[in-house]
Formats: C-alpha cells, structure tokens, sequence
C-alpha cells in the first residue's frame, strides 16, 4: 500500500515569480520628448491654421498669439478665387504625378540590375547614382535653361516648339535628381529580399523582366509606398524647376500661385496663410491614403523573423 500524498499547506507554498513591472519613468520622459518635438514641428503649421481663420485687422491689433474674437473660413474661399488655384493644382498635378511614376520604375529597375543580376560594376552604378544627389541644383540652372531652349520639341508636345516651356522640362529635372535617391534605397531594399525566391523563379523559366515585374516588383511594395509619398511631396512642393523653365504664367504649379496673393504695396498674412494650408492638403492626404504602406517601407528591416 502506498502512502497518500499529501499537499504541503498553502502557507508553505512558494509564491508565483510574477515579472517586475516595466519603469514607467523612462516611458514618461521618452513620451513627453516627442511631445514636444511633435509640438515643435507642428508650431508653424498650427499657427498658419489659426491666422487663416482670423480677419487682418484682428491680427495687427491684437497679435498673432491672442485670444480670437472672430473665426471663419472666409480667407480660404478668398485665397482658392483670388489666386485661381484649380488650374495651378492641375499643372502640379501633371508634373508630379508622371515624374512619380517615371522616377520609380527607372530606378527600380536599375536597382534590380544592381542588386539582382550580379552585373560587373554594379556598386561602381551604385555609387555614380547616388553621389548625382551631392550636386547642388542651383549649380546646373543655366546650363539646363540653355539646353532646353536649344532642344526641339513638335508642336503637340510643347507651344514653344522646344523643351524650354513646357511641362517635360520640369519633369525630366525632377526625374534626373531623384532617381539616384531612389535607386540607392531600391537596391538596398532589394539585396534584403531572399535569393531563393528568384532561383524558384529561374527554374522555372522566369525571364529576367518576369524576375523583375512579376517576383521582384511586388514584394518592393512597401518601399515602392514610402518613396512614392515622400518622391510626390517634393516633386509638388518644388518652387525652383518651374519658376525657372515655365515662363508662361499659366502653366506654374500651385506652389507658384501663392505669389498671386501677396499685393504691390501690401500683403495679408493671414490670406497668405489660408493659401498655403490649401496648397499643403494635397500631400497631406496622399500621406494619409499610403500612411499604412510608408510606415510599413520606413520599417522594414528593423525586427528578423
């Protein structure tokens, strides 16, 4: 016969190892840090926000930073006439989004030359693509304005009947210095992805523009995300390019129409302000539509497994 087991008292019993809370100090003043930074970043954004919605007279009496007495949308319907935004939003429109796409596919696929097909001199690419960004854009100015007006274009392509004019001038300016960032952040994307994805692909008698179209291209969608954002807010926020290549007042981008709403002897800030925040939504809400996708490309690589 055995003996019955017996239970040792629960007095006795060891207490449950329970894991030391995290210190809470830390998170707090990691929190309050980017607080504030965001708060800082915000600042001018948030104070063009509150001048749009208050009148001029309040403003230069009372200050920037005083309690409103009268809030309205008056100054954005004001600014969206008076500057005649619609058809500048549509001449950013041609520009930035044809030098997105051209932008993203050229130095896609450059970045899947070097980072995929093992080409000789692929880092010596690499590297020449990357170092064009080093080049100040204010140095080439009137090399390029020179270039244009000696290019000839047909008549359906450009009024001029040369590059200078028209809007391929500013696209093919704005392609020419972004795609080296692109290719750069693209191949190192691409040298991440695994090899044997690709071997399958060969096996099976992949072509290289299947490899890069069908197998390659898809898995680089978040990275194709992130660069597509931050490629269409610099491209539609650039002032220089086509104040420099479009002398007709009628084909400017959007950026350029805020110069409509500053007078000859006087200027409303606060109708500067309602014009700018118009002119920021656009990317605003291009970042909202791929914020899942560019949060995703900003971190990938950054957890294994």
């Amino acid at each position: 016969m055995t003996a019955p087991a017996t239970t040792a008292p629960s007095s006795l019993r060891p207490a449950p190892v329970t894991a030391a809370p995290a210190p809470r100090r830390g998170r707090f003043g990691v929190h309050a840090f980017l607080l504030v930074v965001s708060l800082a970043f915000l600042a001018p954004l948030l104070l063009a926000v509150y001048a749009s919605l208050r009148p001029y007279e309040e403003t230069a009496k009372y200050g920037y930073f005083s309690l409103p007495r009268h809030l309205s949308f008056d100054y954005y319907l004001k600014a969206f006439t008076d500057s005649g935004m619609s058809k500048y939003f549509l001449n950013s429109l041609i520009i930035a989004v044809p030098g997105v796409l051209i932008t993203l596919f050229l130095a896609s696929f450059v970045a899947f030359a070097v980072a995929r097909l093992r080409m000789r001199g692929g880092l010596v690419l690499l590297m020449v693509f990357t170092a064009g960004n080093l080049l100040p854009q204010q140095v080439i100015v009137t090399p390029l304005y020179v270039l244009f007006n000696k290019i000839p274009l047909p008549y359906w392509m450009s009024d001029s009947m040369t590059m200078y004019d028209s809007f391929w001038a500013v696209i093919a300016v704005q392609v020419a210095f972004q795609l080296g960032f692109c290719v750069f952040v693209l191949a190192n994307f691409m040298r991440t992805l695994p090899l044997e994805i690709l071997e399958a692909a060969i096996v099976d008698g992949a072509g290289v523009w299947t490899q890069y179209w069908r197998v390659t291209l898809p898995l680089c969608r978040p990275a194709l995300a992130a660069l597509g954002t931050l490629q269409f807010t610099w491209m539609y926020n650039d002032f220089l390019w086509g104040l420099v290549f479009l002398s007709d007042g009628d084909k400017l981008p959007v950026t350029s129409a805020l110069n409509n709403l500053r007078g000859q002897f006087f200027t409303d800030y606060n109708l500067l302000a309602a014009g700018s925040v118009i002119v920021a939504l656009p990317t605003i809400l291009v970042f909202l539509l791929l914020q899942r996708h560019f949060i995703a490309g900003l971190t990938l690589g950054a957890s294994k497994g």
